[in-house]
């Protein structure tokens, strides 16, 4: 399941990290990047409060929500966060990418709509509240929004096997940080949390049962798709997930450990 979510997890993050969407929520009046972070990914869920986003997006420290919302919902409408995030994200995708009207494109799309269709959303609020916007017409668009549903459905799974198990919010981002060598102070900053209130998170918790569980409820879609279709999903998603990665110099360094360049670089992927 990891293999999956490294093709598709970078194509999901040029909606937040990235200048093309900077630059379209700084147009829209907000305070900074993570103003436009929340206002673009609650956008589905409509004006939510900061104590709804606080509790669906999970690991982040409700003061750092509540600086941002419901500020944002002042600055521009959901409607309008959400037609921001699809113009930086059509920029980003075009810069990263060079062309976007290719055969290997329009085929992943293809493959990636029938997955997020059978992605599961009972009892996960972000996927569901995706799934629900219009699909974009464009190939490369249409591969973004899927790309989006897969994520927020394993991310909300994974949410909910947190809590199955037991483990909180701050606790799980201090034993995420200790297994993949993460710097703390990076990652307190990076959601929020003080130093006294990671200390007192960072107890023994069992994440490797999380994330088997997180993988077993992520499952449904690539099911339904069959191996074949997989398989051939994972030959498309690499060399796109590889130069969005090398070219997105935000994503050097990520709270998620993602390294997409060193776990899925292969001969000859660009050139």
């Amino acid at each position: 399941m990891r293999q999956l979510w490294l093709r598709f997890e970078p194509y999901h993050d040029v909606t937040y990290f990235t200048p093309e969407s900077r630059a379209a929520t700084d147009a829209l009046g907000c305070k900074g990047g993570w103003m436009g972070y929340f206002g673009m990914r609650a956008a589905p869920l409509g004006a939510a409060s900061p104590e709804l986003v606080t509790a669906v997006f999970y690991n982040f420290a409700p003061r750092k929500v509540a600086r941002a919302l419901p500020d944002a919902w002042a600055v521009a409408s959901p409607e309008e966060f959400l037609r921001a995030r699809l113009h930086g994200v059509d920029g980003a995708l075009r810069r990263l990418l060079g062309e976007v009207a290719t055969p290997q494109i329009e085929e992943a799309a293809e493959l990636a709509r029938a997955a997020a269709v059978a992605a599961p959303i009972a009892g996960r609020p972000l996927a569901a509240a995706n799934r629900a916007l219009p699909w974009p017409s464009e190939p490369h668009l249409t591969l973004w929004h899927a790309c989006t549903i897969l994520r927020e459905s394993r991310g909300d799974g994974h949410v909910a096997a947190l809590v199955a198990h037991g483990v909180g919010p701050c606790q799980a981002l201090a034993l995420y940080a200790r297994e993949h060598s993460l710097d703390p102070a990076y990652m307190r900053e990076a959601r929020g949390w003080t130093e006294r209130e990671w200390e007192v998170a960072d107890a023994p918790g069992d994440l490797a049962a999380v994330e088997r569980a997180t993988d077993a409820a992520a499952a449904a879609p690539w099911e339904e798709l069959g191996a074949e279709r997989t398989e051939r999903f994972i030959e498309l998603m690499t060399p796109l997930a590889l130069r969005i990665a090398s070219g997105n110099e935000a994503m050097r360094v990520n709270p998620m450990a993602l390294d997409p360049v060193r776990e899925l670089a292969v001969p000859g992927w660009n050139t």
